[in-house]
């Protein structure tokens, strides 16, 4: 079995290559990712010679170049994670979003309908997207899949629509697929331009760590591992056409959390209790911040039997002892280094 896995190179992508390769010999892991600033093959250097791996540099708005890679490889399943992420880019810069995270999703879902239109048995589209797109909540209530969406960030607005278009390629032409919606993710090869990875470093530099308005913006906390195994499972057991929301049953207030890393940060680098927090520096909110996610998981919890492994602290402390124990690896991230990682083979 040939399953194509989009974004394989980033966070969560090369967490969930990882765990197919060494899952599943029987299967045929094709990891396609554009290498922009967030991929990153130095994380799945411990799979890179598997028999049952292999590494497509291409960019998923090039229509041919997708197609072509079809006609290639039949892919019998497709993960698609590759996307535009981050929030803040994503308002300086609408537009790569919507190529990215909207025409990449319909040329991925073309090249899909165009080769098992006449027999779609065994095959699966798995979309994977964002409890954002679901909008802001109150100080009360969880999302659900019948949650209206109402995004409202250029981000969000685009992981929308990308969702819209999968569900439509369903209802018009029987495309098997699912999609899951998650929270928050945390956990090691983080690129440090998210809130843990960025303040871990921030730390260790002793440089200031930048809270958003008064900092009490509430998030759904979930460990990338327990998202892989999430994905594994509605992969292969979840029911077509269906959502699944993906959550950690973990809310945190963003400065509660950042002064739980900073206690946690302290200890392991030997440093004065609250010497960190000192760098805590509030900064001027971001447009169209959202108050509150938190995700109802209660569907695959019931139907699927997966639940989180990792509580928010242990998986904290994991997080925080690998990027100390990594260094060099953030160095080169944080310094752009990485991108020279095989540079003359996909250059």
């Amino acid at each position: 079995m040939n399953i194509l896995v989009t974004g394989g190179a980033g966070f969560i992508g090369s967490h969930l290559v990882r765990r197919l390769v060494n899952s599943y010999p029987n299967y045929h892991i094709y990891n396609l990712d554009a290498l922009t600033y967030a991929g990153n093959l130095e994380n799945l250097t411990d799979v890179e010679s598997a028999s049952n791996y292999t590494f497509i540099k291409g960019d998923i708005t090039d229509a041919d170049v997708i197609e072509s890679l079809f006609l290639k490889y039949k892919f019998d399943g497709v993960i698609h994670l590759a996307a535009e992420s981050h929030v803040d880019r994503s308002i300086t810069d609408p537009l790569a979003f919507v190529k990215t995270n909207v025409m990449g999703t319909v040329n991925l879902l073309n090249s899909f309908k165009s080769i098992w239109s006449d027999n779609f048995a065994g095959k699966r589209f798995y979309h994977v997207s964002t409890d954002e797109v679901y909008g802001s909540l109150g100080k009360t209530g969880l999302f659900t899949e019948t949650t209206s969406y109402d995004p409202n960030s250029p981000y969000s607005a685009s992981k929308a629509s990308s969702d819209h278009f999968v569900r439509a390629y369903g209802e018009t032409y029987g495309l098997p697929y699912v999609i899951s919606n998650c929270s928050n993710n945390y956990g090691p090869h983080h690129f440090p331009e998210k809130l843990i990875p960025l303040f871990i470093n921030n730390i260790i530099q002793n440089q200031p760590l930048p809270v958003y308005g008064d900092g009490n913006y509430t998030r759904d906390w979930l460990y990338v591992e327990d998202h892989a195994r999430a994905i594994d499972l509605v992969y292969h057991k979840g029911q077509n056409t269906e959502t699944y929301n993906i959550g950690g049953f973990n809310e945190w207030k963003n400065i509660d959390l950042v002064k739980l890393l900073c206690q946690q940060m302290d200890d392991k680098l030997g440093r004065p209790s609250g010497d960190s927090e000192k760098l805590i520096t509030y900064v001027k909110d971001r447009p169209g911040h959202d108050l509150r996610y938190a995700i109802d998981a209660s569907k695959i919890n019931q139907e699927l039997g997966w639940e989180p492994s990792v509580t928010f602290e242990e998986g904290l402390a994991k997080t925080i002892d690998w990027y100390l124990a990594n260094e060099a690896w953030l160095a080169r991230v944080t310094s752009g280094a990485y991108q020279t990682y095989y540079k003359k083979q996909y250059q």
